[in-house]
């Protein structure tokens, strides 16, 4: 009889489920919800339980193990999600333990950084490294480290958490509660916010980034300021210079802590075009010792990374 695992990612605006089979690296089932407005873990559950039964149903072969990426704090070792940032009545909620009992197979949790860092290392652009640090750069920025092949989660599961190390002391509110994070400086929301306080203050200036936006400042979004950058808009490049040095000297940190043998970029920013690569790599470079290697790629797996890092991780049960 086959062996299938089920991969699952609960996202904060879209969840998604596979199957495959083990040892095989393609998907012989596949589904994806988007979430409602206002939708809760009650909502988040049922609808999860519900793609991943009638995925089953139609797949021929035995339940053998369940991955699962999830959007938030986790405590990986007991199978346990902490809480969601965006979603209500996650808080403390034995997740591998319910997946066990509503689907009959043992099930592994993880955070969706950690998770896509283990997908990114097994099937995408970590493949053949010892050491992997996979970050997201997209409204927030997060991270996981892959070691030896292992997710390493670090003494408290919070390992990677990039995006709140303070770049910037004193810089702009980030939602943890501290000022001057990664994330707060150089994710795509604070692309855009920058860009709109830039285009109040200064009346005269972004003429291209005002006409992709509709000359309207709110509606200014990350991606108008990447696209209004490569046309030459000195005002979008300048803020656009700006997130990528300060992203680029965050990683240069982690490297020169860990020196792992890749880094890998996921998320939309790291569609903003060969200006933002350029100033990324150039201030990790910088910002680390000569002998010590940056090696920064993108991510081969797209917006699926967390969920063939699920599929990873339900590889993993099987293999003890």
């Amino acid at each position: 009889m086959n062996d299938l695992l089920l991969a699952l990612d609960y996202g904060g605006t879209k969840h998604s489920a596979a199957i495959l089979k083990a040892g095989e690296p393609a998907w012989q089932a596949h589904a994806r919800v988007y979430a409602p407005a206002g939708h809760d873990a009650a909502y988040d559950r049922a609808t999860m339980l519900r793609m991943a039964r009638e995925l089953l149903a139609k797949t021929p072969g035995r339940l053998a193990a369940i991955g699962v990426s999830f959007g938030g704090p986790v405590d990986a070792r007991r199978g346990q999600v902490r809480l969601s940032h965006h979603v209500p009545g996650w808080e403390e909620t034995p997740l591998a333990d319910q997946l066990r009992a509503e689907l009959g197979a043992p099930a592994a949790v993880d955070n969706d950084a950690n998770v896509a860092a283990l997908g990114e290392w097994r099937w995408g652009a970590g493949q053949g490294c010892d050491s992997l640090l996979y970050v997201t750069i997209s409204t927030g920025i997060g991270g996981g480290w892959v070691l030896g092949g292992r997710i390493y989660g670090g003494a408290d599961g919070m390992a990677g958490e990039i995006g709140h190390m303070v770049v910037r002391p004193g810089g702009t509110a980030c939602v943890c509660g501290k000022r001057g994070c990664l994330e707060a400086e150089a994710c795509g929301v604070a692309i855009a916010r920058t860009a709109q306080e830039r285009l109040a203050a200064e009346p005269e200036a972004g003429a291209v980034l005002r006409s992709l936006a509709g000359n309207r400042i709110s509606a200014v979004t990350g991606e108008l300021v990447a696209r209004a950058a490569d046309a030459g808009d000195a005002l979008a490049q300048a803020v656009l210079d700006a997130a990528a040095a300060m992203l680029g000297a965050g990683l240069g940190s982690a490297v020169g802590l860990m020196n792992p043998e890749r880094v890998v970029l996921g998320g939309g920013v790291i569609k903003s075009g060969e200006r933002w690569w350029r100033g990324v790599r150039g201030a990790a470079r910088y910002h680390v010792l000569p002998q010590a290697r940056v090696d920064i790629v993108p991510a081969a797996l797209g917006d699926d990374a967390p969920l063939w890092g699920a599929a990873a991780l339900a590889e993993s049960l099987l293999a003890g």
